[in-house]
């Protein structure tokens, strides 16, 4: 069975290259295009690793890592921020809401790929 894949980013450019790619490696992806719509994918459909944006409409990614960190049924999921936002303390506040990588755009999809099979162990 292949490991399940959230992406949620409001740029549906690189939602729907970062679908493609991952899911010519054999993942299997679901994908939100904003912040409300992401967090209640993550709740119904309990994915593997969630790759999540920072800045978009409704709730930040901010914000929905820190809720399914804390939700004991969620917290065990990797989650991979990837984003515009390259501050460090832009990169201290996505570890500190439970971030378990944190990506700059532009990135390669090497890169992504690379963390993705560190916590899914492909």
């Amino acid at each position: 069975m292949s490991k399940k894949i959230l992406i949620v980013d409001d740029e549906k450019d690189i939602t729907e290259t970062l679908s493609f790619m991952l899911h010519a490696e054999g993942y299997e992806v679901i994908a939100g295009y904003d912040g409300e719509e992401g967090l209640k994918l993550a709740k119904e459909q309990a994915p593997d690793l969630i790759i999540l944006d920072i800045m978009m409409p409704k709730i930040n990614g901010y914000k929905i890592a820190r809720l399914l960190k804390y939700d004991n049924k969620y917290k065990h999921i990797p989650i991979i921020m990837v984003t515009a936002r390259t501050q460090d303390t832009d990169k201290l506040i996505g570890e500190e809401t439970g971030a378990n990588e944190y990506i700059t755009k532009p990135f390669e999809f090497e890169e992504i790929l690379k963390c993705v099979n560190k916590y899914l162990g492909a």
